[in-house]
């Protein structure tokens, strides 16, 4: 048992770790914070002084904030079912016993640390192109006219790039969870007669609810902030501009940081009331 002083000591030995975790996340917030109650024009005379909510007022009644939201959550609603849906299947298929076993888990996971603006050129470039891309080609083979998938049907086209990126971070985390369970459940419901189905819906999805739950958390904080890829392939265009993305033209075009500050805060309010959405719905898993 832990001594008064060595609890101490302890708390000695971790204050520095702890003040400089607390400095990095609390400066730049407060700045944030500190900026979007001001006019800060960098290129047109600096500080122009306290303007109140006025950056506030002005970025939440934009005809673009609501819309740039609403695309913001059907993208992470799109690539959170996608890569979910997709990463138990391909867990439960990496779990089977096949020859390569290991090569073939590397090669699954790998594009998880390609970088995002690597693998939307690639998309765009080599995958999407209405003229040159593999899809393009496939679509002639099949006597069809290709289909310019960065115009036509972007915000599908910008899922299913994301997805591609976070497939296998959710693949790795349900895979795990699957070699936890014991195989003797299994066997003893597949002796007792019940169907794969059965047994998936019964004993392996609901054993997988503890990583589904961790897989949205880290998935939704991450994806809320989805912008390399959209700057990458349509600039915003076709209804694709995100919350993100929006904060980035407002202070390109009007160079106000303090109304790109309001928009950041709007944002970080929108990653909690998710953030506390999910929790609400799916995070008693992880006390269960």
């Amino acid at each position: 048992m832990a001594t008064k002083a060595s609890r101490s000591a302890a708390r000695l030995m971790m204050a520095p770790a702890v003040i400089l975790l607390l400095g990095w996340m609390l400066v730049p917030l407060t700045m944030t914070l500190w900026f979007s109650f001001r006019t800060y024009l960098p290129l047109r005379g600096g500080d122009q002084g306290w303007t109140g909510f006025d950056n506030y007022v002005r970025f939440v009644t934009s005809s673009s904030f609501w819309p740039a939201v609403s695309t913001t959550l059907i993208i992470v609603a799109g690539v959170l079912a996608i890569t979910i849906a997709l990463g138990v299947l391909l867990a439960i298929l990496l779990d089977q016993p096949m020859w390569g076993q290991g090569v073939v888990r590397i090669l699954v996971i790998a594009p998880f640390f390609v970088m995002p603006t690597v693998s939307a050129l690639v998309w765009k470039n080599i995958f999407m192109d209405p003229t040159n891309g593999l899809f393009a080609h496939l679509w002639r083979f099949f006597g069809a006219d290709p289909v310019s998938w960065l115009s036509n049907a972007a915000t599908p086209s910008i899922i299913l790039i994301v997805s591609w990126q976070w497939l296998p971070f959710a693949t790795l985390i349900l895979l795990t969870a699957i070699q936890s369970l014991d195989s003797e459940q299994l066997e003893a419901a597949e002796m007792d007669g019940a169907s794969p189905l059965a047994r998936f819906f019964y004993i392996t999805l609901p054993h997988l609810s503890r990583a589904i739950t961790i897989v949205l958390l880290i998935q939704t904080i991450f994806l809320l902030a989805i912008f390399a890829e959209i700057f990458v392939t349509t600039g915003g265009a076709f209804g694709t501009r995100t919350l993100s993305y929006l904060i980035f033209q407002r202070v390109l075009e009007s160079q106000n940081i303090g109304l790109g500050s309001a928009g950041g805060v709007y944002a970080i309010i929108l990653a909690n009331i998710v953030a506390i959405f999910l929790m609400r719905i799916v995070g008693k898993n992880l006390d269960t």
